[in-house]
């Protein structure tokens, strides 16, 4: 696709041996009709241009006869009735080279950090087909977040799927921007963040924390931010997920994928087929709800050439964790870390629900003997602990037995111990961020529950590292 296509008038010979060529005749929000006049029929997906202004572009969404209803992927001010539009006989494509890494680029490619532009003879398509089954590969790695609670009670694996999970404002973004933080900075691979629908300040505040860090030279970032159309932020995913695919299949690359937020990507589907005048399902989604998304999450695969290890941020509307469009994306997720609104209101950060999170790696053949025993172990003792902490509610603790007593107390321990200072909040905490290896976790653990510090308060183990910076 041109990147300034010539000013051409309805009637030059240009336009007229275009592959297809026509006139909008309506526009609905970010939808405009085309009535085709060439006797090539556009094919789905490919982009339309319009001579009146080089900067317009329209993607055909679906065809009905000699009529091409197109999702409008710049400012609609700019697109009227009457306005002459041709194909370019290809779909939407964004630069895929090594160039990319350390830059910030919009849906098509263009940079969004104030830097030269990138070099458009090297293309990708947005779209493209799931790996063949023959050629996806299972992978048994566990990589380490560095971040107590997560390496503790849900490891993901490499070429695996993690989501964040919860409402508006306990912390997902945070937890995202602390993960890319602790892993990218010993990741030998690249990273892919793709914004989507999300707040363009937490955009430019990662981007200030990765250049900080030393990591954005690895990585690229691709936005498609809230205050952009639904047709823009339903692509932008998808942009992201090529530049993945390139590193993994043609630089033979480890791929870190982050997505901030995979909720607006359904939401923006959801926008689209409301304003196509699609029927709904009783969910009151879009009937294809399903099928985009795993448009999406099944490129996220691990190869033969490479892996793409996919973290999602997931927001839960109205903190309704059963939302049908929450329940679709959980569904194919390997680990799924549930973020907790009263968790977070009683100051434990990150607030992991530990009862409702889990993850499809907890095995003695993955995790090993230890961290297998400690954790099953812990699981056992906390829900003894919730089952106790009813009766603590109502009648206080001195009402527990000795025994009962005891148990209760070094599980409130291990749960105040894996709360973490954040490096991403650092400035805002006051508390120097820390990151904890996962063996250092387990063994930290495993003395708390041993006994061994029952003489030292709770409160003790808040917001600290490991347990050699404890202060008894």
């Amino acid at each position: 696709m041109p990147n300034n296509p010539p000013k051409i008038s309805p009637s030059s010979p240009v336009l007229q041996t275009a592959r297809s060529f026509g006139r909008i005749i309506s526009v609905k929000g970010q939808i405009a009709q085309v009535q085709i006049e060439s006797e090539q029929i556009p094919s789905l997906q490919e982009i339309f241009i319009c001579p009146q202004d080089p900067t317009a572009r329209l993607e055909v969404f679906y065809q009905a006869e000699d009529i091409s209803s197109c999702l409008i992927l710049s400012r609609s001010s700019s697109i009227y009735r009457g306005m002459s539009v041709s194909g370019t006989g290809d779909g939407l494509k964004v630069p895929a080279s090594p160039a990319v890494l350390g830059r910030v680029i919009n849906l098509f490619g263009e940079p969004q950090d104030n830097e030269d532009p990138l070099a458009s003879h090297n293309l990708t398509s947005i779209y493209s087909k799931t790996p063949l089954l023959s050629t996806i590969k299972g992978n048994f790695q566990i990589l380490e977040s560095g971040i107590k609670a997560i390496d503790f009670l849900t490891p993901f694996v490499k070429g695996g799927k993690i989501g964040f999970i919860g409402g508006a404002g306990v912390g997902k973004t945070i937890l995202m921007t602390e993960l890319i933080h602790n892993i990218t900075v010993a990741h030998q691979g690249v990273s892919v963040f793709a914004g989507v629908g999300e707040r363009i300040r937490e955009g430019q505040e990662l981007h200030q924390r990765l250049i900080a860090s030393k990591v954005m030279d690895k990585t690229v970032m691709v936005l498609g931010q809230m205050n952009e159309n639904a047709a823009i932020r339903f692509r932008v995913a998808l942009a992201a997920a090529a530049l993945a695919e390139y590193f993994r299949d043609y630089q033979k690359k480890d791929v870190l994928f982050f997505i901030d937020n995979m909720f607006r990507f359904v939401q923006a589907g959801n926008e689209v087929s409301t304003l196509l005048g699609t029927i709904p399902s009783e969910q009151a989604y879009q009937a294809t709800l399903q099928t985009e998304v795993s448009m999406l999450q099944d490129r996220l695969v691990t190869t033969e050439s490479g892996s793409v290890t996919a973290v999602e941020a997931i927001y839960v509307p109205s903190d309704e964790i059963t939302d049908a469009g929450v329940s679709t994306v959980m569904s194919f997720l390997d680990t799924a870390i549930v973020l907790s609104r009263s968790i977070a209101q009683m100051g434990l950060y990150p607030p992991i629900d530990l009862n409702q999170s889990s993850s499809s790696t907890l095995s003695r053949s993955l995790l090993g003997d230890e961290h297998y025993s400690v954790l099953t172990f812990f699981q056992e003792q906390l829900n003894r602990y919730n089952r106790l902490s009813h009766i603590v509610a109502i009648v206080g603790e001195s009402e527990l037995t000795t025994e009962d007593r005891i148990l209760f107390q070094r599980v409130k321990k291990v749960i105040n111990y894996l709360t973490q200072p954040f490096f991403s909040v650092a400035a805002h905490t006051g508390r120097p961020g820390v990151y904890v290896p996962k063996p250092t976790t387990i063994r930290d653990i495993k003395t708390i529950l041993s006994g061994k510090l029952d003489d030292i308060s709770p409160e003790k183990f808040l917001f600290i590292g490991g347990l050699d910076s404890l202060k008894k």
